[in-house]
């Protein structure tokens, strides 16, 4: 039971700071001021097409994953995107623990943008 307990409290810290959008009102996000739009797929699949003003911070590479976004505004919103809501997920937990408060996430990420 105890660790039911510690599972549930684990995944909440994050469901109270991660939101899962849609296509349509991630779209709408999209239009607001200072906002942080991060694809956080590999280089290679970033060229093959992306969001408009995205930038590329590939997931698989930690290190650098994880050096980038200290340097972002921890203030602004986040929102994330990989090819299918994956790695956005995992990128997200990371974001959280590493203190920002606002972060959306494409549901489906860029398989279901187009």
């Amino acid at each position: 039971m105890a660790l039911f307990s510690s599972l549930f409290n684990f995944s909440s810290q994050y469901s109270d700071k991660i939101n899962i959008l849609d296509v349509p009102t991630f779209k709408a996000h999209l239009k607001e001021k200072n906002i942080q739009l991060i694809d956080v797929r590999t280089p290679r699949e970033f060229l093959d097409g992306h969001i408009a003003n995205a930038r590329n911070l590939d997931y698989f590479n930690q290190s650098r994953f994880k050096e980038e976004i200290e340097k972002l505004d921890k203030t602004q919103p986040i929102y994330l995107y990989c090819r299918s809501g994956n790695r956005s997920q995992k990128a997200a937990r990371i974001l959280v623990d590493s203190g920002f408060e606002k972060i959306y996430d494409l549901k489906g990420g860029f398989m279901h943008w187009t």
